[in-house]
């Protein structure tokens, strides 16, 4: 009789069979080994920590099992887990509308430059026109104003490889604006270097078109009142002091999201100056 014996150690136990995972994707059909309950998943949802997901048979008649093991697909034992959300696409379009270029340096800023009237403009023009900008060199500068912009672009001195694009608001016939851009081209080396366009509106604010706020139109501004104050008041808003402007124009400037909340007026005016400084 031999005296061999079999020790604990010489005993191992059978490997557990990996199992195909699926994800409870809305309209799998699954089969409930315990119950035998058959149903397509329409939806999966936690309740006390656990993940559950509802079955319909059918009937129409739903029963809701814990995700995990003990389901059959097609008459194979599977473990069911949670889908994996698709990520959401990417879009591949700039605020402006540009095709997006990945994967690309900012390009060393050019000579020329943007020119716009304020800090609003400024701000305004680098949120929707921003990646663009970047990628061509393009820098974007207020002026505080236009009074003195015959000295100011006499002291740019302008010339091939060194344009000025300039925006200006309320740039129509008559107005002062108009007479002051008239004056800035006469400027040595302005001529084919210089562009100066411009929107009709009063400020900038109303280049954002009022539907981004849920308005039909803005509010009408007496000629006597200072007109961001003006809107402030129509719209309801604080506009007691610099600070309350400041909190209206960060309220309005996050409304917009791509060049569909600016008005066509505005738009076509900014890609004209951009196509200047860009195209040979």
């Amino acid at each position: 009789m031999s005296n061999f014996s079999w020790g604990p150690q010489d005993i191992s136990a059978p490997a557990r069979k990996t199992l195909p995972k699926v994800g409870a994707e809305a309209g799998l059909v699954l089969e409930d080994v315990q119950s035998g309950w058959v149903g397509a998943v329409v939806r999966v949802e936690k309740s006390g920590g656990l993940h559950l997901m509802v079955l319909e048979d059918r009937r129409g008649k739903t029963k809701s099992f814990e995700l995990g093991f003990g389901f059959l697909l097609d008459g194979e034992p599977v473990e069911v887990i949670p889908a994996v959300k698709a990520a959401a696409p990417v879009s591949r379009r700039t605020a402006s509308g540009s095709v997006r270029v990945d994967n690309v340096r900012a390009r060393t800023a050019r000579a020329s430059r943007i020119w716009v009237e304020g800090k609003h403009d400024a701000e305004l023009v680098e949120k929707v026109w921003g990646d663009d900008l970047r990628v061509e060199g393009i820098v974007v500068e207020p002026l505080h104003g236009v009074d003195d912009l015959h000295a100011a672009v006499r002291d740019f001195s302008p010339g091939p490889g060194r344009r000025l694009g300039i925006l200006v608001d309320h740039l129509v016939s008559g107005s002062k604006e108009s007479r002051i851009a008239a004056e800035t081209m006469a400027v040595p080396g302005a001529r084919g270097n210089v562009l100066i366009v411009g929107h009709p509106y009063v400020d900038v604010w109303q280049a954002i078109k009022p539907q981004t706020i849920g308005l039909t139109a803005w509010p009408v501004v007496p000629r006597h009142e200072d007109w961001k104050t003006g809107i402030l008041k129509g719209l309801g808003w604080p506009h007691r002091d610099h600070t309350d402007v400041a909190m209206g124009w960060k309220k309005l400037l996050g409304s917009v999201n791509s060049y569909a909340d600016l008005e066509p007026s505005l738009l076509g005016r900014v890609e004209e100056v951009i196509d200047f400084l860009t195209v040979p």
